[in-house]
């Protein structure tokens, strides 16, 4: 315990403290010291306190992945730090634009798969971060122009099964593209979920494949402004029809516990369609899967 304690304190007076921060504060403190001025009593006077507290809690957990860390390993703090902001890269020149967040999972007991996957988000970023500077390098030596970088993630799923997160890289130099890569955690058993681990044999890939089909036409039938490179659709060459998902396509997996396919913009349809997912009915896989721990 006084180990831990000491190494929180100490990672605590090392966090750089944003400079909103003492504004933040200093609101609160005024906020709530108006209302106890107006007759609320000390109740409020220590609220203001409180709430300042809180506001520096939430930046310490938010800023530095040890402190989350050490925080939950003291004895009464939940652990309810699961995906933090670990490193950001920032560029910001007239036609140079970038935003690199590196994702950081903390407080899993698989500290090997943890280490392993936020390995991963830094050496991926950083490449792109390192890119995208030989890229401005290049456009500079040839006069210029504009280049636009967002790369960073989201939570999809985080319920007591299942944690799913996307990570997205949206490139623009004229026109735009998005690549979508996820990650599903049984944080029960401590593993990583892939795709093929679900079901019994390779059957799924045509399952769904034909599925994704029926509901790529029934959605271009329900709305015209939806276009997807399916079968059978207008103005759609052979050779560019949607035929089949790869064995590892990117998945999540929902809250409602239904399985949910990803496509990367451009792979299935035009551009201004952007990603798109499709929410697989369970029924479809029923025959194929190993069971129903994961998919419901």
């Amino acid at each position: 315990m006084n180990n831990n304690m000491e190494h929180l304190r100490k990672e605590y007076q090392e966090i750089p403290i944003p400079d909103e921060l003492d504004s933040i504060v200093n609101q609160s403190i005024h906020k709530f010291s108006k209302e106890g001025r107006r007759g609320r009593g000390s109740n409020y006077r220590w609220l203001a306190v409180s709430s300042a507290a809180a506001v520096m809690f939430l930046v310490a957990i938010n800023v530095s992945p040890p402190v989350a860390k050490a925080l939950s390993s003291i004895p009464g703090v939940d652990r309810v730090i699961q995906v933090l902001t670990f490193k950001e890269y920032v560029v910001d020149e007239s036609n140079y634009n970038a935003i690199i967040k590196v994702p950081s999972i903390t407080d899993m007991e698989n500290e090997q798969l943890q280490s392993g996957l936020n390995e991963k988000y830094m050496k991926e970023n950083k490449a792109l971060y390192e890119k995208f500077q030989a890229e401005i390098s290049e456009l500079k030596k040839q006069g210029g122009g504009h280049l636009g970088l967002d790369v960073g993630y989201e939570v999809k799923t985080d319920n007591d099964e299942i944690l799913s997160i996307q990570r997205y890289v949206v490139e623009t130099a004229g026109s735009s593209s998005e690549e979508l890569q996820f990650d599903t955690i049984d944080k029960k058993n401590q593993i990583l979920i892939t795709l093929p681990m679900l079901f019994k044999d390779d059957r799924y890939v045509r399952l769904i494949s034909d599925n994704v089909k029926e509901q790529m036409q029934g959605q271009m039938k329900a709305d015209p402004n939806k276009i997807y490179w399916a079968p059978g659709a207008t103005d759609v060459p052979v050779t560019s029809e949607f035929q089949s998902i790869a064995k590892d396509q990117g998945f999540y997996i929902n809250n409602g516990g239904k399985l949910v396919i990803a496509f990367n913009e451009y792979d299935v349809a035009p551009g201004y369609m952007g990603s798109v997912e499709f929410v697989i009915p369970t029924d479809v896989l029923k025959d194929v899967l190993i069971n129903n721990k994961y998919i419901k």
